[in-house]
């Protein structure tokens, strides 16, 4: 039986997704309370580690505060006193997450803190898996799959759909805290700096940055289209918050492809009513079979 103190751990953790997830908590809800429990755990150190590498303060020490992190998910047992680990290895006794994951998260912010850019679409890609195909699979480990091994790949695949549709959804506030995460080769092919006035306009051709935006859009899209062969591997309630969380995403990315030029103006997002309409059309995808049985989920 869970302990008192696990249960606060929990709440604690459902209260940062709660207060903080946005698109992730939509796909949460339809999760039965174990699995939704285990995952908002999983996010609330997510979310430490990225505000951690988003912090105001010196390199020197936010780099010290994640290598911290890292050292804390090596250790034999959490703080009883840090609720977010406590929550989080209390789920890892119950599904078998890969805790490991959250080293690949810690090294993407880590590249994020030195302000490392990307010479070509591999390089990117590769930091795509850190910090979102990480969570991908870490997710993975709380749904659970009669073939871990196949489905893997393609959580990492879903994640690194999801970084690119951030990336271009981001990409003036990005530029603004001094980050550019679209490969060299890419701004080069364009003919594209992503320079920015003292107002945060971008100074880029219009044509050129939008014609940019739509070639990485497509990219994520071919991302999406592999990453989507996830959900009949997954039971039918995981798959109903997988589909939620990447149709939000879709349906965001299609805004951003269709209008570049307000997406690179101003950061575009749905409302609520249209991410409630994503998850309410993915439950009843789930409800006519999508997905595999839900009494064959869980059995770890």
């Amino acid at each position: 039986m869970m302990s008192e103190h696990s249960k606060k751990a929990y709440r604690h953790c459902e209260q940062i997704m709660r207060s903080q997830a946005r698109n992730f908590s939509y796909g949460l809800r339809l999760l039965p309370v174990p699995k939704r429990r285990a995952l908002s755990a999983v996010y609330a150190l997510a979310r430490r580690i990225d505000d951690i590498a988003d912090g105001d303060g010196p390199a020197g020490r936010r780099l010290a505060d994640l290598s911290a992190v890292r050292e804390t998910l090596d250790a034999a047992g959490p703080d009883a006193h840090d609720l977010v680990l406590v929550a989080l290895f209390e789920a890892a006794r119950r599904y078998p997450i890969p805790l490991r994951a959250f080293a690949d998260l810690v090294d993407g912010c880590v590249a994020d803190v030195h302000g490392r850019t990307y010479a070509t679409f591999d390089d990117l890609v590769g930091y795509c898996r850190c910090v979102a195909g990480s969570i991908g699979r870490l997710s993975l480990g709380v749904f659970g799959s009669d073939d871990v091994e196949a489905a893997t790949p393609l959580a990492d695949a879903l994640g690194v759909a999801l970084q690119i549709t951030n990336i271009l959804r981001d990409l003036r506030e990005d530029r603004m805290a001094g980050r550019i995460y679209l490969p060299a080769e890419d701004l080069a092919r364009f003919g594209c700096t992503l320079d920015v006035d003292a107002s945060g306009r971008f100074l880029d051709p219009p044509e050129r940055l939008a014609e940019l935006v739509r070639f990485e859009a497509d990219r994520a899209r071919d991302w999406f289209a592999v990453g989507m062969r996830l959900l009949p591997m997954l039971d039918a309630r995981s798959a109903a918050c997988t589909a939620t969380m990447a149709g939000i995403y879709r349906c965001l990315l299609d805004r951003i492809s269709a209008d570049p030029h307000r997406a690179v103006a101003a950061r575009l997002s749905l409302t609520t009513k249209e991410k409630s309409v994503v998850a309410v059309r993915a439950l009843a995808r789930a409800g006519r079979g999508r997905g595999r049985p839900a009494d064959r989920a869980g059995s770890h």
